[in-house]
Formats: C-alpha cells, structure tokens, sequence
C-alpha cells in the first residue's frame, strides 16, 4: 500500500494547519503530494508559502493511502472544484483515511460524506456540519471510521497523532 498523502492547498490555507501535519507524517516515515488548481506556491492565511506538486485535475485517489484538508478560507475555494468533491468522496468511499480540520470541514460537506458521522471542526463550522448530518462533537479530535476530524491549531498534536495511528492500522 502507497505510504503517500494528498493534501490540498490554494491561497489562504491555515498554515498550521497543512505544516504540522506534513512534518509529523514526515517523522512517521509518510510522503505528502500537495495538488493544487495549479504548479506554484500559494500563500497561507500568515504568509508560509506552500508549493504544489501536483495539480488537482491529475491526481487519482488510487495513488494515496489519504486525504488531509487543512482549513483556513482555502477550503471555501476549492469546495467548488467538482474534481476535489470527486477525490474526497473516493478516499471516504474506499475507506482511506479523510482528515479534516477548522475550516477544512467544508470539503467533505460540500462532498456529502458528513450525514451520520461524528465530526468536529472549527466552532464558525458547527452549524454547517450539523445542517450536513454531522454529529457534533465538541473534542480535539473525532475519529468516526476512515474520517478524522478536529476543531483548530491548538488541537493539531491529537489530530496528526490519530492520522498516524489509524494509517499504521491500516497497513498492519
């Protein structure tokens, strides 16, 4: 199985949380691909530059073991881009791991994967993912099945711990 993730990024991602979970995957002994509209460097929400390597009308579910979405406004953009809906339905539907956190969570709304699920996500998105099915959760981290999903930055050590545990049980 691929040791590989996708991870989304356009301008005004929440740096945090795209670069916290990178490096801890990094330190797991994971690869992290970063697809975007197109080849270049976006910029976070505090200015950390983020370079694509990938664009998003080339990436296929099949070559990853799953899917980060970092928040910030970022996931409001690319909640429109009907080839990011397909991917994260696929991850979800094949039982890869989809994580999500604050604002993040918008994706997977936009992709109808929330209905049922226990999730959390930034307090701005409660309602949204509620009025999506969601079960809210007011935790660090919910693990409902393959989705994974957190409130903010200060949640980040609990949220990249479960993405690590459930992709090592995954390939156990």
């Amino acid at each position: 199985m691929s040791k590989t993730l996708l991870t989304f990024v356009e301008d005004i991602y929440e740096d945090l949380e795209l670069w916290y979970p990178l490096l801890r995957l990094q330190e797991a002994g994971y690869a992290m691909r970063v697809a975007a509209p197109e080849i270049r460097t976006y910029t976070g929400k505090h200015g950390y530059p983020a370079a694509s390597d990938l664009r998003l009308a080339e990436a296929r579910s099949q070559d990853f073991c799953g899917l980060l979405i970092p928040g910030g406004f970022m996931p409001d953009k690319l909640r429109r881009d009907a080839k990011v809906l397909a991917l994260t339905r696929e991850f979800f539907e094949q039982g890869k791991l989809v994580a999500f956190i604050c604002h993040g969570g918008w994706i997977p709304i936009s992709a109808k994967i929330i209905h049922g699920k226990r999730v959390t996500g930034s307090l701005g998105l409660k309602d949204d993912l509620e009025n999506a099915g969601g079960i809210w959760r007011d935790e660090p981290v919910v693990v409902d099945g393959n989705l994974i999903s957190s409130r903010t930055p200060r949640d980040l050590a609990p949220f990249a711990k479960a993405m690590v545990d459930f992709l090592q049980a995954s390939a156990a």
